[in-house]
């Protein structure tokens, strides 16, 4: 190659992505990749911060103002070699800038990704419990909007606009024709968790959505499917909808907890109170463990899933798998450590099929009647000994060792503190008793209109110790369990069969009044 020969850049990508209704939940898997991938995103202010969420730390985020075209940055970004994601509400040939934009980028010969997203007429109404069906017209209210053929379109009317535009709607459909009690809805915030959503007709629906006082951008549907909206509400029907939930576990096992929350429609908020850190020393574990591969132990009993994973990372220190396990029986307290369990590859001999507890597991381990009589449990710091001395009163000699140890998390943000004592949250979930201490040392005691749920009879003594009012116990101590107790107390507050017992209301309503009262002095 001639010296004077330049090296060529790789070339770049341009991805037009759409962002769907702003939910990052609703992104295509595509799109969801292309975000996670990009060096450079160009966002228009209209898709909101929860979508970039997947942006990696060392990219860089542009925002740009609806209508301007980015189709020169987008083939310069390429030129360049990055990875350039422009990302547009909706669909992005929706929008007027996605087909100018890709056109730009084609012109210029480079690489061009479009991934499609849900448009705001398809998913917000699917979501207020709409089906929209075909025929259907959709439109967005602009100054030039043609009233009279929107009037007289057929089927289902589909308007985006802004809560301001509510009025000037239905007063411009009436005036062009359409009947008076046509049902319409109107949903704000559509596919999130603050979605809000009335049902009236086009002579009511002013009053009705100014009483309601919607704000924002609003998706309106006028037509027939309207009237069955409140059947097919599965959305804002979910039993937790719009309940803010604080979650008090440790960051690695708040996940699934708060997955399960939001599919009944609450908001999670994690706050750690407890961090798992190794022991303080560790030559039990590592005495422990060789005993488990030269033979030591007839019987492994794991009771948490944070001692499966101490287990787990020790072996693996010592470059094992669960093959050290072989020609041991291995019991679980409880579905959560035995799913852990299977997560290593180990399938438990016993599982409590009764109480999940150091009692149950009792309740169903046999007598010692084994030449090799021992017993490797891994455990808390803080655990309890009532396991052990019930193995001991069976026959079994027990090597009980601190697998792991917990200790109190730094406290919460200010404002979280301040949610907690001022009935911010609609419900605490108490995991252990643990939690529960630790959350009162840290953060303070709940509101009394805060309603708390225990995962156990232990936890909820702990929780009246504290002068803690228990709403919730958990009928089987798991946590799956649990956020299901919490869902059938919500519903039966919602569908109080006695007229003197109202439905809590939620804290996002309590703050509403509040802040309406201190307007009001």
């Amino acid at each position: 190659m001639s010296p004077r020969a330049k090296a060529k850049k790789a070339p770049g990508q341009v991805a037009l992505v759409g962002a769907g209704t702003g939910e990052p939940a609703l992104l295509a898997v595509r799109a969801a990749a292309l975000i996670a991938a990009a060096d450079l995103v160009i966002a228009d202010v209209r898709c909101g911060e929860a979508v970039l969420s997947g942006v990696r730390e060392d990219a860089k985020i542009v925002r740009t103002q609806p209508g301007e075209l980015q189709g020169a940055a987008l083939v310069a970004a390429g030129k360049d070699g990055l990875t350039v994601v422009r990302l547009l509400p909706g669909d992005p040939f929706v929008e007027p800038e996605g087909a100018r934009e890709a056109e730009v980028v084609l012109r210029a010969k480079q690489r061009l990704d479009v991934v499609p997203g849900l448009p705001l007429a398809v998913a917000v109404p699917g979501y207020a419990g709409v089906a929209v069906g075909l025929p259907r017209t959709v439109a967005r209210i602009e100054d030039n909007t043609n009233w009279r053929a929107l009037a007289g379109s057929a089927g289902t009317l589909v308007l985006i606009g802004s809560a301001g535009d509510v009025a000037k709607a239905a007063a411009a459909l009436l005036e062009h024709g359409r009947r008076a009690g046509e049902a319409v809805a109107v949903t704000t915030n559509g596919t999130t968790p603050d979605q809000r959503t009335v049902v009236s007709t086009l002579d009511g629906v002013e009053a009705v959505a100014a009483a309601a006082e919607l704000s924002g951008d609003v998706v309106i549907v006028v037509g027939d499917p309207v009237k069955k909206a409140e059947k097919l509400s599965w959305y804002e029907g979910r039993p937790l909808y719009g309940w803010r939930v604080l979650v008090p576990r440790t960051r690695d096992q708040a996940g699934a907890l708060s997955a399960q929350l939001r599919s009944y429609g609450a908001v999670p908020v994690e706050v750690p109170t407890i961090a798992v850190e190794p022991p303080r020393t560790s030559a039990p574990m590592e005495r422990a463990v060789k005993g488990l591969v030269d033979g030591r132990y007839s019987w492994v009993a794991f009771t948490s899933a944070n001692a499966v994973k101490a287990v787990r990372e020790k072996l693996e220190e010592f470059g094992l798998d669960a093959r050290a396990f072989a020609g041991v029986r291995v019991a679980a307290v409880g579905d959560a450590t035995a799913r852990s369990l299977l997560d290593f590859g180990i399938r438990p001999d016993l599982v409590p099929t009764g109480q999940q507890s150091g009692e149950g597991l009792l309740a169903e381990w046999d007598a010692c009647d084994d030449p090799l009589d021992r017993v490797f449990l891994p455990r808390a710091d803080i655990a309890t000994d009532s396991l052990v001395a019930g193995l001991k009163e069976l026959g079994w000699q027990v090597d009980d060792v601190t697998a792991y140890r917990t200790v109190r998390a730094a406290p919460p943000p200010a404002e979280t503190r301040e949610a907690l004592k001022g009935g911010g949250f609609d419900a605490v979930l108490f995991t252990s008793s643990s939690t529960v201490r630790n959350l009162v040392g840290i953060a303070g005691k709940p509101h009394d209109t805060t309603v708390l749920a225990c995962i156990g009879p232990v936890t909820d003594a702990t929780a009246r110790e504290l002068g803690l009012r228990v709403d919730v116990l958990s009928p089987q101590p798991d946590v799956a369990t649990l956020v299901e107790a919490l869902a059938a107390f919500a519903a039966e507050r919602r569908t109080a069969a006695l007229p003197d017992v109202a439905p809590l209301p939620s804290a996002a309503h309590r703050r509403k009044v509040a802040r309406a009262a201190a307007v009001k002095r």
